[in-house]
């Protein structure tokens, strides 16, 4: 193969940063900030050495800006890959996991493949958990996993809310709290996750660098509790796992913070709007915080109405609808399939 050949053959393995019709994973719609880029770029001079043995320096980054000691942070490929590490560090073969239903497609996924037993409990009519119905089913769990905002639906309880439910699950059952969307939510929305880990012991905060700060290709994501719970979960490290890339990505992000939420700033307007223009159709969506929209079965199964489209949103199995918010154009074409003619 010839060089210009391979050269080719690795830019087609690449997908197109900007791409309106990439609806369906909530990915950042914009390529990594410039500055963030240029560390990256810079970053690959050293692809040629091994990342650290264990992630010690991103677990101090990480620390530092969350607002808690390094011993309590734990890293992984992504916040699913925490999540395995916390299924594998605290669960045994038969054990129960509760989660919502709908839920994060990987879930169930993790479930199976530590061998657990999946307990879903179905959203109430709004999209909201039923924490009621959590709180009983934890009983007899070993995990319960509280999304917020959620997946798929965007939706969030009050602090007061989760500070009873967390009140009803038993000490020794971990609270898995995922806050993959977390820097999309206003403050007023927000719980202070650090003290929250310390009034409760068995609960698990989840985050990722994949959504907000769009470097979802690096595959970084964090997970902090207290203590003693995390020393459990960092015994399931892998050893070289996190690449030096990671680290970069994060200080740099770190370090632009100021553009980084110039750009949530653009997405949230951007969703507003979606729903706005949805609401005037008279289109009901879930009251998200997130950056995608949610849109609840309906006579017509909103995959026939998206299936006729070049649009790839995510469809659930009752025929509800989850999309991602991307630029102008992208809510457009969202619009112009939901009723032809109106854009």
């Amino acid at each position: 193969m010839t060089g210009s050949h391979a050269t080719a053959h690795a830019v087609d393995a690449l997908t197109p940063a900007v791409d309106p019709f990439a609806l369906s994973l909530n990915e950042n719609p914009f390529p990594p900030l410039p500055s963030v880029r240029a560390a990256l770029a810079a970053s690959l001079d050293t692809a040629n050495r091994y990342p650290e043995f264990l992630p010690d320096r991103l677990r101090s980054l990480i620390a530092a800006r969350v607002g808690v000691g390094d011993a309590q942070v734990v890293v992984g490929a992504g916040a699913t890959g925490v999540m395995v590490q916390v299924l594998h560090a605290v669960t045994s073969p038969g054990d129960a996991v509760v989660m919502a239903a709908p839920t994060f497609d990987g879930y169930p996924i993790f479930a199976q493949m530590a061998r657990l037993r999946s307990v879903p409990v179905a959203l109430d009519a709004h999209g909201r958990h039923d924490l009621n119905a959590m709180a009983e089913a934890a009983q007899r769990a070993r995990v319960v996993v509280l999304c917020r905002p959620h997946n798929p639906t965007g939706t969030v309880e009050a602090a007061a809310d989760v500070e009873d439910f967390l009140a009803r699950v038993p000490s020794d059952t971990v609270v898995v709290l995922d806050e993959a969307y977390v820097e999309f939510l206003a403050p007023q929305h927000r719980i202070d996750a650090p003290a929250l880990v310390a009034r409760h012991p068995n609960v698990v905060v989840l985050r990722t660098f994949s959504k907000a700060y769009g470097l979802a290709g690096l595959r970084i994501g964090y997970g902090f509790c207290a203590p003693e719970l995390a020393r459990s979960l960092w015994t399931m490290q892998i050893p070289f796992g996190i690449g030096t890339t990671g680290l970069v990505g994060v200080a740099a992000s770190y370090d632009a913070e100021a553009e980084l939420q110039q750009r949530i700033r653009t997405i949230c307007a951007e969703g507003r709007y979606l729903r706005a223009r949805l609401r005037a159709m008279g289109v009901y969506s879930t009251d998200s915080h997130a950056n995608f929209v949610y849109l609840p079965a309906r006579a017509t199964p909103w995959r026939e109405v998206f299936g006729r489209t070049r649009l790839r949103v995510r469809s659930y199995a009752d025929g509800g609808v989850r999309i991602s918010v991307g630029g102008r154009s992208s809510s457009c074409a969202v619009l112009a399939a939901v009723a032809p003619g109106a854009v």
